[in-house]
């Protein structure tokens, strides 16, 4: 893939990311009053540490949307500076990491919730923004988990064949995942099947990831690639607390994790392929 056809790519993200932050700041003010109710009526989030939490706070109403305006906040800012600072800097893992960044402008979808409350809409647009939301949040993961492939060695020329293999995955299980129309959790994911199985396969993701990165530093003798399995671990860890805030407690944090995570992969991935 030609810097050109690359650079393509980032442009579309920024549209993409420009249109999901509208689509938020442009609805706050009809969405907004309906958020306690959306909350009350809601399950309590899960997640690796939403049981804890949910020991000792309440729902916040507005931590939802606010953990929404922040993930497409973040990834528009990012996908900027990634197309920036990577112009005209070849990296087959930017890419993919760009990917990863860009799924987090789909977590807009999640607005379909009280948008659907205010004006009596029908489910299937619940089922459908949801199936949207799970297509980009797995097409994030893989992507990741798809650069650090890529720095340990995969010899493959045409991106454009893997990034078609990575989003029929995500395809494959946005669509087949069952997904429940009337019910939603305090931080209004939607309730599907099978989530403690996808959580378990994210975090075997996630650890494979990391461990990429690690081989790559060793196999390729460069130790900037430690620092950027730290920081996959780090955005890993971020993007579960940002995703998963009911309460005021973990968005900030969340994101505050996940951009130094991200700022690790792009940093490092910058000085290994600066000079080449």
């Amino acid at each position: 893939m030609t810097l050109l056809e690359r650079n393509l790519y980032f442009k579309a993200g920024i549209f993409l990311s420009i249109a999901a932050l509208g689509l938020v700041t442009v609805t706050a003010y009809m969405i907004l009053p309906v958020y306690p109710a959306l909350t009350a009526a809601g399950q309590r989030a899960s997640g690796l540490v939403q049981p804890l939490i949910s020991r000792f706070l309440q729902p916040a109403p507005y931590a939802p949307f606010a953990a929404i305006l922040v993930s497409v906040v973040y990834s528009l800012v990012t996908v900027v500076l990634i197309y920036y600072f990577f112009e005209k800097t070849q990296s087959p893992e930017i890419l993919f990491v760009a990917f990863f960044v860009l799924s987090f402008a789909f977590e807009a979808a999640r607005i379909m919730v009280p948008i659907r409350m205010q004006f009596d809409l029908p489910s299937v647009f619940l089922v459908l923004a949801w199936r949207a939301l799970l297509f980009g949040r797995y097409f994030g993961i893989f992507s990741l988990f798809a650069a650090s492939v890529y720095a340990a060695g995969l010899q493959i020329q045409r991106q454009g064949s893997f990034i078609f293999i990575i989003a029929a995955a995500a395809l494959v299980i946005a669509l087949g995942v069952p997904i429940d129309g009337l019910s939603w959790e305090s931080n209004l994911n939607m309730i599907s099947g099978y989530a403690s199985m996808f959580r378990l396969v994210e975090m075997g993701i996630a650890v494979i990831t990391v461990i990429s990165f690690l081989i790559a530093a060793y196999s390729r003798g460069s130790r900037e690639y430690v620092f950027t399995g730290i920081g996959a671990l780090l955005a890993f860890l971020g993007r579960h607390l940002l995703i998963t805030a009911d309460t005021w407690v973990t968005p900030f944090p969340g994101l505050a994790i996940l951009g130094l995570g991200t700022w690790f992969i792009a940093s490092c991935l910058h000085q290994v392929y600066l000079w080449l």
